[in-house]
């Protein structure tokens, strides 16, 4: 039940697409964007399941100033990086909240140490989701944004914190290993 979801906030600030664009499951995906001036460029993109049904949840794109196929190095780097998250099916809060949980738990390895006031006051930002939605995180060199549907839901000025978020998606304890291949495969 909570293992079918990771999902990491994301915050659209001046974003506009250009070049031509790749498709997953009959969704545009831009090679590039900008965001605060930067251009990023699609370095991944794949489909999150659920179950043995298949059950399309949404579909992830992974944004880069400089394309990588090392986590390590993306997670790490102070280089602006732009997650997308598209939502073809609805989640609740409280399943999305829990995925989250879970997965900020398994991503923050030792040395590692969040904040419980910092987890908390994401979890409790953290909206149900529905079928159309854009869930966007957005990592700057001092912490993340996230937004939904355009609108800044929060902003977490806590560097680690941010990183462990992306690595719900990317990094070596995701729950999503078939996501993670796909958001680190590079594009071009």
């Amino acid at each position: 039940m909570r293992r079918w979801l990771s999902v990491v906030p994301i915050i659209i600030v001046p974003l506009f697409f250009v070049a031509r664009a790749a498709e997953l499951d009959g969704l545009p995906i831009p090679d590039t964007l900008q965001v605060d001036g930067k251009m990023l460029h699609l370095n991944g993109f794949g489909l999150r399941t659920y179950s043995i049904l298949d059950l399309h949840i949404y579909v992830a794109s992974l944004y880069l100033e400089h394309p990588s196929n090392n986590p390590d190095e993306i997670i790490r780097s102070p280089e602006t990086k732009l997650m997308t998250v598209k939502f073809e099916r609805g989640i609740s809060a409280d399943r999305a909240r829990n995925a989250w949980r879970e997965n900020l738990e398994n991503n923050c390895l030792a040395p590692c140490h969040l904040d419980p006031e910092d987890v908390e006051r994401f979890l409790s930002l953290v909206p149900a989701m529905h079928a159309g939605d854009n869930y966007d995180l957005i990592f700057r060199h001092n912490g993340a944004t996230v937004t939904v549907n355009g609108q800044e839901i929060g902003t977490f000025y806590k560097r680690q914190f941010a990183e462990v978020m992306l690595a719900t998606f990317i990094g070596p304890n995701t729950k999503l290993p078939g996501l993670r291949q796909a958001l680190l495969r590079g594009h071009s």
